[in-house]
């Protein structure tokens, strides 16, 4: 069993070293180690999974707005998986500022910050699987190639087009090749400003960028030459 790291990653070798060390293992078996209870089930702690691997890897960022190791540049995101390496779900990147003008950048964008440098742990997730039993699988690190830096682009600048002209209603969850936009809140009660059709301030529900399956998946795939 490793030991808890008490200092941040010196460098991405170090980071993908710490990571390898903690594959194969189970929740449970990382929970126990740094005595921290894992829940029997992530209704009430969706998070809970990311903040124990961090805590094993030493991301420094916390909830931050920058990425999971900083001074590395690299974001740190877990992928649930099946036991046949399909993955279940899509993957949280960042919230959407709702307020933001159409001439925000894609190049100084949080998404793009976010995804220049990625750490994927894939976590066996299945739901009858309890969750102190979820094994993490070999870390994958990647950086977007040309053209999948081009459709994450594409599809970021489309959606802030349609929020920065008052359009956020419209926006739903089948918009967006790789990249797309759902809510993002604890409850269906919290509410945010955004701008209405008419320029006006209206309440609107948060929203989040997620990676599509799809997207994840090829990456995923071409990790384990599948």
């Amino acid at each position: 069993m490793p030991k808890l790291p008490i200092t941040p990653p010196e460098n991405i070798s170090h980071l993908l070293e710490r990571a390898e060390q903690i594959a194969g293992l189970t929740l449970g078996e990382l929970g126990d180690a740094a005595n921290i209870h894992v829940p029997p089930h992530f209704k009430q702690h969706k998070g809970f999974t990311g903040q124990l691997i961090e805590l094993w890897l030493g991301a420094s960022a916390g909830s931050k707005q920058q990425q999971d190791f900083p001074d590395l540049g690299v974001e740190l995101k877990t992928i649930p998986i099946d036991q046949n390496g399909n993955v279940l779900e899509t993957t949280y990147v960042c919230y959407v500022h709702l307020l933001s003008h159409i001439a925000e950048q894609w190049d100084t964008s949080a998404v793009k910050n976010k995804l220049t440098q990625v750490l994927f742990i894939p976590v066996v997730g299945e739901r009858d699987i309890p969750p102190r039993e979820r094994q993490l699988g070999m870390p994958l690190f990647w950086q977007p190639s040309e053209d999948e830096l081009d459709i994450l682009q594409h599809d970021w600048e489309e959606l802030m087009e349609k929020i920065s002209l008052g359009h956020i209603e419209s926006i739903n969850a089948r918009m967006g090749e790789a990249l797309h936009i759902r809510p993002k809140a604890a409850n269906g009660a919290a509410l945010t400003d955004a701008r209405g059709l008419d320029g006006q301030i209206i309440q609107t529900r948060p929203r989040g960028f997620y990676l599509r399956k799809t997207f994840t998946q090829q990456i995923v795939n071409r990790a384990f030459g599948r």
